[in-house]
């Protein structure tokens, strides 16, 4: 269960990039085409870096939070604190759904679309990252016998530089 919810975050990451790099390919495709003499109007449908990003927003990302928030569940007793953090990262993509929209209408709310997506690659990662540390292991950093190495008495300067 341990590996399932390292991977399901991990991809949930990846599909940032990928949501990156769809976008960005879309727009840059559409500047191409308007230098070329096409027209982007309202029966514009865009095009495959549009549709990569509606696709992988509006179903794949969803369902990686979703399926990763259920497997947290599973994986509770092996990764510290991983109902949390997927609970946060479904929370980020629910919300990042709920913004694009949102911007449809109101454009300036698509910079917060883009911040958001900082934040779903960030949590995502920190949930990954919670798989290599066992809760076992955690306890033992946190409760176990630290060593403190002893208290040396006298200088460590040489014998020369000593006051007398």
């Amino acid at each position: 269960m341990k590996q399932t919810y390292r991977v399901l975050a991990g991809l949930v990451a990846l599909g940032v990039l990928v949501q990156a790099a769809a976008i960005a390919f879309g727009w840059f495709d559409a500047i191409s085409e308007v230098d070329k003499g096409a027209v982007i109007d309202e029966n514009y449908e865009g095009n495959a870096g549009h549709m990569i990003h509606a696709i992988n927003g509006m179903l794949v990302m969803p369902a990686l939070g979703l399926i990763l928030l259920i497997v947290s569940f599973f994986a509770a007793k092996q990764v510290p604190g991983a109902r949390m953090w997927a609970g946060i990262v479904f929370g980020l993509i629910v919300l990042q759904v709920a913004l694009a929209f949102a911007a449809f209408s109101a454009p300036v709310v698509g910079t917060l679309h883009g911040i958001n997506a900082l934040a779903i690659i960030g949590v995502a990662g920190r949930a990954a990252a919670l798989t290599r540390t066992s809760p076992a292991a955690a306890r033992r950093q946190m409760t176990g016998p630290v060593d403190v190495p002893a208290q040396s008495t006298g200088s460590a300067a040489p014998q020369s530089t000593r006051p007398v």
